[in-house]
């Protein structure tokens, strides 16, 4: 199985997005926004009161993670994935403020997977308990917004080759749903 680059260093494409394809390998390039509990409420709220939200979330990827303290010449501690199942209440009105992507980890279902289908959004998985190996993925990392959350504050990351699969895709796509099916067929 091939990975396929992804690198939105100068912008993260419609036609970038639409050739994935739900269990495509990939590698990600870019700038991402973090996204955890606090962050997504607050956004939320922002969103909903009809405030501009603190940075522009326009074409923007969010990963759901809560980055531990960084070691001494270290740029972010563990970085590993958080179940995106918490903050799917969230995601309609990020999508709608012009998100593209969130990564996580964790299955989504029912309303929660819909917003990603309405929104012709994407859904990234990377593996949880890999965070300290995550993290050497990541060249930068800046609180932008919240910084009052301390690890739920709302990062800047600079990923390089980030490891994900893409779990659904534009084109309503869900793996966990085609793997489980195929699985069922074997049995």
């Amino acid at each position: 199985m091939s990975v396929i680059q992804v690198n939105f260093t100068d912008g993260l494409s419609e036609a970038d997005l639409d050739r994935l394809r739900a269990g495509d390998s990939v590698e990600l390039t870019g700038r991402v926004l973090s996204l955890r509990d606090a962050s997504a409420a607050r956004l939320a709220r922002a969103l909903e009161a009809g405030d501009p939200p603190p940075v522009p979330l326009d074409t923007k990827i969010l990963y759901a993670f809560g980055p531990s303290p960084p070691k001494p010449g270290q740029i972010i501690g563990s970085a590993g994935p958080t179940t995106a199942a918490r903050m799917a209440r969230f995601f309609p009105g990020l999508f709608e403020a012009g998100v593209r992507g969130i990564i996580g980890k964790g299955e989504l279902h029912g309303n929660e997977m819909a917003s990603f289908v309405t929104h012709r959004a994407m859904y990234f998985a990377a593996i949880g308990g890999l965070g300290a190996l995550l993290a050497k993925q990541i060249s930068s990392s800046t609180v932008v917004a919240y910084d009052d959350l301390g690890p739920e504050a709302l990062f800047a990351l600079e990923i390089h080759a980030f490891p994900a699969v893409v779990i659904i895709d534009r084109h309503g796509g869900n793996f966990h749903e085609t793997a489980r099916a195929r699985w069922k067929r074997n049995e």
